[in-house]
């Protein structure tokens, strides 16, 4: 079964399927290494892995389990990061969100739109019951955004992750349909 990635809207970024395009940009956010200091991997090191993400984008298309949208800012159509939904299973009608941003855009509430915009998607359109996502326990500022948007702590996985040596924990967020509230919109950081 296939999952049509959408094209989304918001007041100030459109998220969209990633093209070939996005290869530089992409290798540029997961090559960085405060981007990536709170992630599961180390920074990216090859330009190839952008392009085998990008095709791991489709795939998951294709199969139905995902959809990682590039997020592109409106006022000038630049990317700025991407956003999505992975583990998708239409039986248990459930989810994990995940996002990543350019360190440039960080502080203005483009992770909470972008993230507002895939939700009102997965529980509007995609009819899901819950969308969890995880964040490292050091990354209070993604924490902060899944808070906003309406998730709740669930709870910690302790030494969930080993990057290169360091051992981390991850803290679970949860947000089921019932809780969800698609008319608060979280207001942009100015």
């Amino acid at each position: 079964m296939t999952l049509t990635t959408p094209t989304l809207h918001t007041p100030r970024l459109r998220l969209r399927p990633f093209t070939d395009a996005e290869a530089g940009p992409l290798f540029a956010l997961h090559s960085s290494t405060l981007v990536m200091r709170y992630w599961d991997s180390p920074p990216w090191s090859e330009g190839s892995r952008a392009e085998r993400f990008i095709a791991m984008c489709r795939k998951m298309a294709e199969e139905g389990t995902g959809a990682r949208l590039a997020i592109d800012r409106a006022s000038d159509g630049a990317f700025v990061g991407w956003c999505g939904l992975t583990g998708w299973d239409s039986v248990h009608r459930s989810a994990s969100l995940g996002y990543c941003l350019v360190e440039a855009v960080w502080g203005h509430g483009y992770a909470t739109e972008a993230a507002h915009a895939v939700l009102q998607w997965a529980f509007g359109t995609l009819d899901l019951n819950r969308v969890q996502a995880e964040t490292d326990t050091r990354n209070v500022a993604s924490a902060r955004v899944l808070e906003k948007i309406g998730f709740v702590r669930e709870g910690t996985l302790r030494e969930e992750c080993v990057v290169d040596g360091e051992v981390s924990d991850t803290w679970v967020f949860g947000l089921l349909r019932r809780e969800w509230r698609p008319s608060t919109v979280p207001t942009p950081a100015r």
